[in-house]
């Protein structure tokens, strides 16, 4: 059981920032604030989110993308942090996992992901 001082802060935290509702397996866009010097711009990262873990103010998410040559590229965002921009899904994805980390060994085809059709 948390402290109620800690469990208002967290609120707090998190009710500044909105995140659209995903899961591993969606195809994500996350806009993220790049600091250089005393400039800063948006770069995105689009990827697979291939695990969301922790509850509350800790709570994350990482997302992996193919980048070139072939090399996988894993990048852990917190959820609420002031230097996401924002996050958009691309895809809805049909897993039957919580956790993706078997996409670390596949390429190719292996690696892909079905798409989840709606109703």
């Amino acid at each position: 059981m948390k402290n109620k001082y800690l469990e208002s802060f967290e609120q707090a935290q998190i009710a500044s920032k909105s995140i659209p509702a995903f899961r591993a397996g969606d195809s994500l866009k996350v806009a993220v604030k790049i600091k250089e010097g005393d400039k800063s711009r948006i770069q995105n990262f689009e990827g697979v989110c291939i695990a969301v873990r922790g509850e509350g103010a800790g709570k994350t998410f990482t997302v992996r993308k193919v980048g070139a040559n072939n090399v996988g590229v894993e990048r852990i965002f917190p959820f609420y942090t002031d230097s996401i921009e924002s996050v958009t899904v691309t895809r809805r994805g049909k897993v039957r996992r919580a956790k993706l980390y078997f996409l670390r060994t596949r390429s190719g085809k292996s690696a892909r992901i079905e798409e989840l059709r709606s109703k």
